[in-house]
């Protein structure tokens, strides 16, 4: 049966997976075979009965239901792979019923709070508090993922045109506009990276102090740092600002279709969770507004 390293690869290779995507299907993937290995049974047991089985152990052990819907994910893919190269004649995952899916409905951070954040604090004016203040402005104004930031090069942001060139999942790219004040932020923070980098040929965009790429725990950092200032939110990740600019978008008149094509969203389904708050937003407004609500 092909090894997990040889799926790993076609995701890669074929499926363009990004990194911590591909290292996620590994951990899933390994973490599955260990336990065939446990239990006594001989290498990668693809019986639906043991798939069944290692479900109920995830669960008993206590791992969220999501977490352990991520991980059947994982097991399919896989097994849709082997009935691909034709190592299995049929999919296990079938007969595998995956437990219920409790609906999430995304955090975000409210408007006031961005606000304050973004206008009346001060970052200072050195190079590592305007990149700071440029990283989280980013973020929440184009509603890019951290590791799109992170990869993003000088030659991406397009100051003339007023937009970003961003490249997603599966390496497929989408143009982000800019707004005139996050343009003026980049003018600031390009003058100040080129005093660090000098004659240095380092294309990427976003660099630490040092000259050298900025890093997933480093921007998780500096999001958090600055968020608690302003929200209590349990979660304050660089993904709860992309949960922000959608739902800040929606509220203002933005069509699902239009905030799909931003996010770089594969289907409408994945931008539809951001209309429950929209939809608790005007909850409100009516019970306020209505005489008789």
């Amino acid at each position: 049966m092909a090894r997990i390293e040889d799926f790993i690869l076609y995701l890669q290779a074929e499926k363009r997976y990004a990194q911590h995507t591909l290292k996620a299907y590994k951990n899933d993937l390994d973490q599955f075979h260990a336990f065939c290995l446990q239990n006594e049974r001989e290498g990668m047991d693809l019986h639906f009965k043991t798939i069944r089985s290692w479900v109920v152990s995830l669960m008993d052990t206590g791992y969220a239901t999501r977490s352990v819907h991520r991980k059947l994910t994982s097991l399919q893919s896989y097994c849709r792979y082997l009935m691909r190269t034709g190592e299995l004649e049929s999919n296990p995952m079938d007969k595998v019923l995956k437990p219920k899916l409790n609906k999430r409905v995304p955090s975000f951070v409210k408007e006031v709070q961005m606000d304050r954040l973004l206008d009346d604090f001060d970052f200072g004016d050195d190079f590592e508090g305007i990149r700071n203040i440029l990283m989280l402005d980013m973020l929440y104004q184009t509603g890019i993922r951290r590791s799109e930031m992170i990869n993003l090069s000088i030659g991406s942001v397009d100051l003339e045109g007023s937009s970003l060139k961003v490249t997603g999942k599966r390496k497929k790219e989408r143009i982000i506009p800019l707004g005139e004040a996050l343009i003026e932020r980049i003018r600031q923070y390009l003058q100040l990276r080129s005093q660090i980098m000098g004659d240095e040929d380092e294309d990427v965009l976003f660099i630490t102090r040092k000259g050298k790429p900025v890093y997933d725990k480093l921007v998780y950092k500096v999001v958090n740092q600055y968020l608690s200032m302003v929200t209590t939110l349990e979660k304050k990740s660089p993904h709860i600002l992309r949960h922000t600019f959608a739902t800040h978008m929606l509220n203002h008149g933005a069509d699902l279709n239009t905030i799909k094509e931003l996010l770089g969203h594969a289907n409408l389904s994945a931008t539809q969770v951001y209309t429950h708050n929209t939809f608790k937003k005007l909850k409100s407004i009516y019970n306020q507004a209505h005489p008789r609500a």
